[in-house]
Formats: C-alpha cells, sequence, structure tokens
C-alpha cells in the first residue's frame, strides 16, 4: 500500500477529504499530517481518523533531524494541502518527483510567494479574469514552478467576489485532488513520475 504523507496549515478540508477517499481503497493511506501551525484545524480533523499529526516550528523544518524523520516514514506521495512554508532544498532533492502542491489558481498566473488563499482570489477578481482554476503541480526549489500534472478551469463571473470565487476553488480541489493522488500513485500519468 502506498504512503501518503500531507503537509498543511490551515483548516485542512482537502486533508480530511484525501483521508477520507483512501480510508476504504487498497492503493493509498494517510500516514501522518505535517503542520507547521499549532492553531490549525488541520489537526483536529485528522486526528477525527487517527491519523498522527505532528506540529513542527519553521527552524526544524530546515534540520537534517526532520528531514531524517521524513525519510525514515519511505512516503509514496507527499502532498502539500494549503501548506504555506516553502520546501526546504535538502526534501526536495530527496523527494523527486514525489511531491505535489495543489494551487488555486491556473498556474502560472497568481503563483508565487504570498499568492495563497483568499490573496489569490482577490487578485483574480481585482484583475477582471474571466476564468480561474486549480493547479495540481509537482514541488521544486522554487514557489508554484515545478512541472504540472493537471489543471481545471472554471467561469469567473463579472458578480462574483473572492468569497464567491474560493468556493468554486474549493468545489475544484474536493473534487479532483484525491482522484490525481489515486492516479499518480497508480501510474496512470505514464512513467514521469
Amino acid at each position: 500500500m502506498n504512503k501518503i504523507v500531507i503537509f498543511a496549515s490551515g483548516s485542512g478540508t482537502n486533508t480530511e477529504n484525501i483521508i477520507k477517499f483512501f480510508e476504504n481503497k487498497k492503493i493509498a493511506k494517510v500516514i501522518t499530517v505535517f503542520t507547521n501551525n499549532p492553531n490549525a484545524g488541520v489537526i483536529e480533523r485528522a486526528q477525527n481518523f487517527n491519523i498522527p499529526t505532528e506540529i513542527f516550528s519553521k527552524t526544524l523544518f530546515n534540520e537534517p533531524i526532520f528531514l531524517q524523520k521524513l525519510i525514515n516514514l519511505q512516503p509514496d506521495l507527499i502532498v502539500l494541502a494549503g501548506f504555506l512554508l516553502k520546501l526546504p532544498e535538502s526534501i526536495v532533492e530527496i523527494f523527486p518527483n514525489k511531491i505535489i502542491n495543489i494551487h488555486p489558481a491556473l498556474l502560472p498566473k497568481y503563483g508565487g510567494k504570498g499568492m495563497y488563499g483568499m490573496n489569490v482570489h482577490r487578485a483574480v477578481v481585482e484583475n477582471k479574469e474571466m476564468e480561474t482554476g486549480i493547479s495540481i503541480h509537482y514541488v521544486n526549489e522554487n514557489y508554484d514552478e515545478g512541472a504540472i500534472i493537471f489543471q481545471k478551469k472554471v467561469t469567473v463571473l463579472v458578480t462574483d467576489t473572492p468569497e464567491i470565487v474560493a468556493e468554486k476553488i474549493h468545489e475544484l480541489e474536493q473534487k479532483y485532488l484525491p482522484e490525481i493522488i489515486e492516479k499518480l500513485l497508480s501510474r496512470d500519468f505514464g512513467t514521469n513520475f
């Protein structure tokens, strides 16, 4: 069975969705959730499913001991689901093409440092974009610059507020992120994984 490790900083709705999706499947299981936020809702959500959670500091994140802990878990896939810190290069190097991120916009638009959550949706509305969407991509050493695995678009109406856009994006995330993880782990995307 494939082992999934999730990194999250927020409420954890995508994390919970992934846990539920794989709960009764033989292909994969979420084995640990890491968070840099001691007040993150993701902690309680993971614990409700008896998934071990670990809170870490930004300092520890860059230490060799943290990397070793991750190596010891032997994850088949690391999923960043609303995780706000940049991964240390040491982690990216050890797990090439085994770390994915979901971004709430159609990259390369609205990516980079500071572009997360409502910041993205506000920018989309302010710039009068006609569409937005989600991007699931491999993680490299730069914010939101890894190879794109999957994108799904949604129409932005002129009457849409950033909050309405956020709801549309959340629906896409909930539907597609677990499916793409499953496809990656079953190697349905060819041999580039």
